[in-house]
This record gives structure tokens, C-alpha cells and sequence, in this order.
């Protein structure tokens, strides 16, 4: 019979070990009851169980095995209890009650894990602390469900969730998260394989999205586990991080693409490159390029950009024929293709903020993409973009480094590059409120800087076609860059002839 009051349920833990080890699993059945008119009986289950806590001593608690797994139960069933649901989730006052919820779980975890503080000062402490991980897999699921700001957390969850992670560390002697899931040293097992193996049944096609907990505790774990211990879990983690960033919503896609991009970053690459891992990794982000979201575009690209050095590792070109083509051709190509006619500044300074570093990749072969990179940058250097001129900054960047490496190409382009700078460096000097002062000269700098380039690139026929503009033009600002071109002597060896 269940006991009906928490006086009950103390006097339940006075008697021998096997009505201990009942009581609590009757405490197991009445949390896990998922019924709408049991949710009464689950709130008092709770009260019963820190009474019952309360009454238990620490070392009649993890006295033997098998009261431990009946503990582990306990923990597992407190944490499904606080755990939201879809609905609790997007509902207008399901979170209120989910946080409700977590911070009497966080207070149950608390003085659980007050025990153990008590157990480890006894001699006895070694009988239980290699089990304490089947306890620990729960109590950190919950923690770091409700420790990050969501859409079920509130302050004061949040601060109780804290707590419980605080006190889960001290009670397992970690220094750090990373240290409890990995280990403290190289001897010592971490605790990873215990809460991913939690997770799993969580991280299925059909079950991910019932407890949208799951993915960001997920991500975030897998964030602490760097160099060298993450490769080791290949097989665990990339299965969920590609079905997180398959998903239809844009949130899920930038969450999955993070935690490939930290994959990618903590596997060496023989790892990806093993079974074709690599490639699977290359297409399943490629296609988010189709999806014209700024957030998830600016993830995708950070990614690629570390997995194209992996991916080339093995072409290696022999010098008697055509370079072949590479990812990083065919990603630049596409990006082109959507910065030319894209009109949204969000999207169009998230394209720009990488173009330079699609440049300095390719190096010398960028002149594959000549025609379509001198649309973008003169299209670009037209528009403002804001205060801050991210995306004409970025554009001026990429120019140097495209007149850099690919010098020879330029002078057939001096007059179009030519008018772009100039119309650039008189509509800024024009503008007299929508440009800050310091963002103005950091224009006008990277302008003129172009304009030398681009001297030193067509052999000073820029000093001749400029010594006309400055016999017309009346503006100072205009008239001090074009000075500054006249100026700087023709150097090859700037452009590393």
C-alpha cells in the first residue's frame, strides 16, 4: 500500500534494507505515472521522497548494489518528471509550470547529493564511489536542461539547476564539467559514455523532438569534450549532430551544423576521413547553402571553411595538368551565385564577412572565379550597409587579396576596379551623417590601399588616369587619397614578383 503522508514514508526507510530499497521504488512507480489526474500524486510523491531522504541515513542509503540501482531509478525518474514536453514547451504557461517542477527536483538532487558529501567522510567511501556514476548520468541531464536560459527556464530554475551541477561536481571530486566527462586524468574513466548513453534513446528519428531539452544538453555536452578524447566517441555523437542539422527548422539546422563544426574542429582528420565520414559531413552541410537564412549561412560557412583542409588533404598536384577543381571551388561558386543579386544586408554582410577567407584558400586559383568575384565587388562597394559597413569593408579587403594573388589578371580590369574605388571614396567623403568618423577613415584607408594595388598591379598607369581627376575635383578628402596613390612609388615586389 502507498504511503499517504510523509510521516509514512520516513517510517517506511526505519525498517530493513528490502522495505527501503520498496518504499523507494514505489517512489519510482509514482513519478513515472504519467496520467493527467495522477499529476497531484506525482507533486506529493516528491514531498514523500525528500522526506523520506531526509529520514534515511547516508550510509543505510548506499548500503549494497542493489540499493544503488534502485537509486539510479530514482534519479532517472526526477529527471524525466522535470523534463518538458513539446507542448509544455511552446505553450504560453507551460513553462511556468516546468520550472516549477525542476526547482523541487533540483532541491530533491540537493539533498541527495548532501548525502554523499556525508558518505565520502567515512571509510566506507570506496564501497560506493566507483557506482556513483549511474547516479550522476541523471542528475547532470538535469542540471544542464534547466541551467541554460530556454523557453522553460526561469531565473530562479536556473539558479537551483546551478546548484545541483555545482554540488554534482563536488560531490564527484571533478575541477570542471569537461574534467567530469572526460575525466581528471588520463587513468580515470569520464562519465560521457553514462550520459550519452541516457540521451540515446532521446536522440532517435521518431523521439528527439518530444523533450527539446535533449538537443541542447546534447550540443552543450559535446562542446566540453575537445582533443583527444572526443574521436573516441565518433560513432556516438555524429549519428544525432546530422540528424539535429537535418531537421526543418532553421534553429535545428544551426544547432546541428555547430556541433558538426565541432567535430570537425576535435577529430583528427584520418578519423573523418575513414568510411568516407568526411564527404557525408561535406554534402549534408553543402545543401544547407540553398537555405537563405543569415544565422545558418554564417554557421555552414565557418564549418566548411575547417573542412576543406581535410577533405584536400589527399589531392596533391603533380604540376603536368589542370589543377582539378575542389570543394572550396565549387562552395565559392555558389556563394557567388547567391551574393550577386541577394538584396537582404543581413545576408549580404554574412556572405562578404567570409569572402576573404575563400581567397586566401584558394590562393592563385581564385582567377577561376574572376568574372563573377569583380561583379560582387563592384556591386557591392555601390550599397551602404549601415553604420558599421561591414560588408564594404569585407568587399575591400577581398580586393587586395584578389589583386595580391592574382596580379596578372588585373590590369585587364584597371578601369572597371578603378571606378568602383573612385565613386566609393567620393560617396563616403560626400556623406556627412549615416557613416561614423572612424568608420569613414577605415574606408577611405582600405580604398586607398586598393587604389595602390591596383597601381602597382597595371605597372602606375593608375598615377596617369588619376593626375586628371585632380586638376577637376574640388573635394579634400577625394583629392588627399588620390594624393596618396601619386605618392607611393611602384614596388613588384608588394605584389611578390
Amino acid at each position: 500500500m502507498e504511503p499517504d503522508s510523509a510521516e509514512e514514508t520516513a517510517r517506511e526507510g526505519e525498517g530493513c534494507l528490502g522495505d527501503l530499497g520498496q518504499a523507494f521504488s514505489k517512489m519510482v512507480h509514482r513519478l513515472s505515472d504519467r496520467e493527467p489526474r495522477r499529476a497531484s500524486a506525482r507533486g506529493d510523491a516528491l514531498k514523500d521522497l525528500g522526506a523520506l531522504i531526509d529520514a534515511t541515513e547516508w550510509d543505510r542509503l548506499f548500503e549494497g548494489s542493489k540499493m544503488l540501482e534502485i537509486l539510479a531509478q530514482v534519479t532517472k525518474a526526477l529527471e524525466k518528471y522535470a523534463a518538458p514536453s513539446n507542448e509544455e514547451a511552446g505553450a504560453r504557461g507551460g513553462h511556468s509550470e516546468v520550472a516549477g517542477k525542476a526547482e523541487e527536483v533540483g532541491l530533491l538532487y540537493l539533498k541527495l547529493l548532501g548525502k554523499v558529501e556525508a558518505a565520502k567522510k567515512s571509510p566506507l567511501c570506496s564501497t560506493w564511489k566507483a557506482d556513483v556514476s549511474h547516479l550522476a548520468g541523471p542528475v547532470y541531464i538535469f542540471a544542464i536542461s534547466h541551467s541554460l536560459k530556454q523557453s522553460w527556464t526561469t531565473p530562479r530554475s536556473q539558479e537551483v539547476a546551478r546548484k545541483v551541477l555545482t554540488s554534482l561536481l563536488q560531490a564527484t571530486e571533478c575541477n570542471s564539467v569537461a574534467g567530469f566527462l572526460c575525466g581528471e586524468n588520463e587513468e580515470e574513466r569520464g562519465r560521457f559514455p553514462v550520459v550519452i548513453g541516457l540521451l540515446k534513446p532521446d536522440l532517435n528519428k521518431e523521439s528527439w523532438k518530444n523533450n527539446p531539452a535533449v538537443k541542447h544538453v546534447f550540443s552543450w555536452t559535446l562542446q566540453q569534450i575537445t582533443r583527444p578524447w572526443l574521436s573516441q566517441h565518433l560513432e556516438r555523437i555524429l549519428p544525432p549532430s546530422l540528424l539535429i542539422s537535418d531537421d526543418y527548422q532553421t534553429e535545428n539546422k544551426v544547432l546541428g551544423v555547430q556541433c558538426l563544426h565541432h567535430i570537425v574542429l576535435n577529430v583528427p582528420a584520418a578519423d573523418l576521413l575513414q568510411y568516407n565520414r568526411a564527404q557525408v559531413l561535406y554534402h549534408a552541410i553543402f545543401n544547407h547553402l540553398y537555405i537563405s537564412e543569415h544565422c545558418l549561412i554564417q554557421a555552414v560557412l565557418l564549418c566548411l571553411l575547417d573542412l576543406f583542409p581535410i577533405l584536400e588533404k589527399s589531392l596533391h598536384w603533380k604540376g603536368e595538368a589542370v589543377r582539378p577543381t575542389t570543394h572550396c571551388d565549387e562552395v565559392l561558386q555558389l556563394i557567388l551565385t547567391h551574393m550577386e543579386p541577394e538584396h537582404r544586408l543581413l545576408l549580404r554582410r554574412t556572405y562578404a564577412r567570409h569572402l576573404p577567407a575563400f581567397v586566401k584558400r584558394l590562393g592563385i586559383l581564385t582567377v577561376r572565379h574572376m568574372k563573377r568575384l569583380e561583379r560582387v565587388i563592384t556591386g557591392y562597394l555601390e550599397v551602404y550597409d549601415g553604420p558599421e559597413e561591414e560588408a564594404r569593408l569585407k568587399i575591400l579587403e577581398t580586393l587586395k587579396l584578389l589583386m595580391q594573388y592574382t596580379w596578372p589578371r588585373i590590369s585587364c580590369r584597371l578601369v572597371i576596379l578603378l571606378k568602383a574605388l573612385l565613386k566609393l571614396v567620393c560617396d563616403v567623403a560626400r556623406d556627412t551623417n549615416l557613416i561614423p568618423e572612424p568608420v569613414k577613415k577605415a574606408l577611405l584607408q582600405e580604398a586607398t590601399d586598393c587604389l595602390i594595388l591596383l597601381d602597382h598591379c597595371s605597372q602606375g598607369q593608375v598615377k596617369g588616369l588619376l593626375a586628371r581627376v585632380v586638376l577637376t575635383c574640388t573635394d579634400s578628402t577625394v583629392v588627399n587619397c588620390i594624393r596618396k596613390v601619386q605618392q607611393n612609388p611602384v614596388d613588384a615586389s608588394v605584389l611578390g614578383i
